[in-house]
């Protein structure tokens, strides 16, 4: 779970990224899960369109992206989102520490 701090930092490195995932008429299928997987994987944070064919709506493809790759929401607006996983092994993006209470 992602601190409100955590999750700003998160959305100012997205401004910088390219929008690699479109989601299209054929809606979050079975190709697109992989993708943005494979995508989440390697960079950690990505960026995603979601076509205004497309039978769901960005808030509604982000979440169901988020749940089927394990990953977090870290923005959605207008027709884009952002997702974040940290990388098992080999984390990329270093995230502000949580401070106790």
């Amino acid at each position: 779970m992602l601190t409100s701090k955590q999750r700003a930092y998160l959305r100012a490195l997205a401004v910088n990224e390219d929008t690699i995932l479109m989601i299209g008429k054929g809606g979050i299928d079975a190709d697109v899960t992989k993708q943005a997987a494979d995508a989440i994987y390697k960079r950690e944070l990505i960026k995603g369109k979601v076509l205004e064919t497309a039978p769901v709506s960005a808030r509604e493809a982000a979440e169901e992206l988020a749940r089927q790759t394990e990953s977090e929401v870290v923005q959605v607006i207008g027709s884009k989102f952002a997702l974040y996983k940290r990388h098992p092994k080999e984390p990329k993006i270093v995230l502000p520490k949580v401070k106790k209470a």
